[in-house]
């Protein structure tokens, strides 16, 4: 033990390692593991569970000593369950064989004890075979969040005791929506805490296991001419932007009850900006990086309604309208489309707006991040340089690419100045790498115990506590989301409201990723 020596006396252990200092991020080979999918019958497992299990195991991250059981209240054989998870893999026979043959089958009801008490045999089972080794459960909830709290408390009462194991875990891993609102993700963060300490709940958000997500900490704190730049003295304004081009698709009844600000806004956009506008944590331990999110979110000023546009998709071309949709309820007022100004009240960032929208049936699939930089203070050039802005662009999905817009020279005999691109596409530079899915990554880090991409308790309470007293205004009818054909670029007002926050569109420029330029120059070629 380190001492210090002070006056000829020992003085007491000084700068004690935190748990978090301590804490190991690593799978146990000889673990025995239990991957339990409660819901295993649903759609989110079957498409999204299972195949990132999968991939896992054919890349070997899965230790020898594994199991994979499913759990539903239907009243399903194996035989069944493993054909159509089957249908949903990608690989060689051989493996996705062998990737079944892990797979079992338990029927149970979520709410009462006897389902739950089976299960906790077969674990005790599995887990006595192996004797002294250490055992970890992993619980993944694909499971709507209103039955979390009677599926927790029957996991806890009957699923939690474990042989005495040196090194042995148990961890759940929940999905969203977390709550409606404040108040009910408050209630559902503490009925679930009576029940689970913090460190053993993992809030998953598939935002965070993207490939963009994940590389936003070396962007932003690798980079020594970045960070000089990272404030509001060089930057005007930043819009994080989701775009689908694809309605509800029959899932109205769904997502009438939320809306694309609960759906998309308050979780996943949220957690982008967190990662943008965060300070440098001390290390990249978990609760160091969340830490900081938490910091810079509860810095957020409340949404207000006059910084906000509401819009509802119509019928265009062979496009439905959100209300032609059969499972959405008539007449409703449910926005398909939001835009919205968000300001963070700290020295870095005060007077930056960050515009986030987010839209459903719109013209394009992208999400994207756009930092966009102030013009020079001063210019030699004739021309204005306002409408030539630097930006750094992050394109999270699809083809994720990183590129800096740049004023130059136009090629030739002339010094006029164009705006032209340095450009990081990752399927032309990094054609040969695997990049993981979100799912595989976030499962990943659950097995190995890393709660850096989850999302934590106060976290969840500081978004909500910005977005809330808007979602209760347009709850009340306050708000009226405006008409947009679908297919479009949403309401123009929308365009108003970013124009208003500082954003100016470069004229005459179109980014193309380098595929584009590659097949021009082929088509070149003699």
């Amino acid at each position: 033990m380190a001492t210090a020596i002070h006056n000829g006396m020992d003085a007491p252990e000084l700068c004690a390692p935190s748990p978090r200092d301590l804490h190991k991020c690593e799978i146990e080979r000889k673990i025995c593991l239990s991957v339990v999918v409660l819901g295993a019958s649903g759609d989110l497992a079957k498409k999204k569970t299972f195949p990132a299990l999968f991939t896992l195991f054919k890349r070997g991250f899965l230790p020898k000593n594994v199991a994979i059981i499913g759990y539903a209240r239907s009243k399903l054989n194996i035989k069944d369950l493993r054909a159509t998870i089957a249908e949903h893999l990608k690989g060689a026979s051989g493996d996705v064989s062998r990737f079944l043959d892990l797979i079992a089958y338990l029927p149970g009801s979520y709410d009462s004890a006897e389902g739950f008490q089976g299960l906790q045999a077969v674990l005790v089972t599995r887990e006595q075979q192996y004797g002294m080794c250490p055992a970890g459960r992993l619980f993944y909830l694909a499971l709507p969040p209103s039955v979390y709290p009677q599926v927790c408390k029957g996991l806890k009462e009957n699923c939690s005791e474990m042989a005495a194991q040196c090194n042995s875990w148990l961890r759940l891993i929940v999905e969203k929506p977390f709550g409606m609102d404040l108040a009910s993700s408050e209630e559902l963060a503490n009925q679930l805490g009576a029940l689970f300490p913090e460190e053993q709940l993992y809030r998953i958000d598939h935002y965070l296991g993207k490939e963009m997500m994940q590389n936003m900490l070396v962007l932003r704190f690798a980079n020594q001419f970045i960070q000089p730049a990272w404030n509001r003295n060089f930057i005007s304004n930043i819009q994080i932007c989701f775009k689908e081009p694809f309605g509800t698709d029959g899932r109205g009844g769904y997502f009438d009850q939320f809306g694309i600000i609960r759906d998309v806004m308050q979780n996943h956009l949220m957690q982008v900006l967190a990662l943008l506008a965060m300070e440098q944590p001390v290390s990249l331990a978990a609760d160091d990086i969340r830490d900081e999110k938490v910091k810079v979110l509860r810095c957020l000023a409340a949404v207000r309604p006059d910084e906000t546009v509401l819009g509802q998709h119509t019928a265009a071309g062979s496009q439905a309208g959100y209300l032609d949709d059969p499972t959405v309820p008539k007449g409703s007022r449910t926005p398909t489309f939001a835009s919205c100004i968000l300001r963070i009240n700290n020295e870095r960032w005060a007077g930056v707006p960050f515009v986030m929208k987010a839209g459903k049936a719109l013209n394009e699939r992208k999400v994207e991040i756009r930092v966009q930089f102030k013009p020079p203070a001063a210019t030699i050039h004739n021309n204005s340089l306002d409408a030539m802005r630097n930006e750094l662009v992050m394109r999270v999905q699809p083809d994720e690419a990183i590129y800096m817009k740049m004023v130059l020279k136009r090629p030739g005999l002339s010094v006029e100045p164009i705006v032209s691109e340095m450009d990081l596409s990752y399927k032309q530079r990094y054609s040969a790498t695997f990049i993981p899915d979100a799912y595989e990554r976030l499962l990943l880090d659950a097995l190995r115990g890393d709660q850096q991409h989850f999302v934590r308790r106060d976290e969840l309470r500081a978004a909500w506590a910005a977005f809330t007293p808007l979602l209760h205004a347009i709850d009340a009818g306050e708000l009226t989301p405006l008409p947009y054909p679908a297919g479009t670029r949403g309401p123009h007002e929308a365009d108003v409201l970013a124009a208003k926050a500082g954003f100016v569109k470069t004229s005459a420029y179109v980014w193309k990723d380098v595929s584009f330029w590659n097949e021009a120059s082929a088509s070149l070629s003699p």
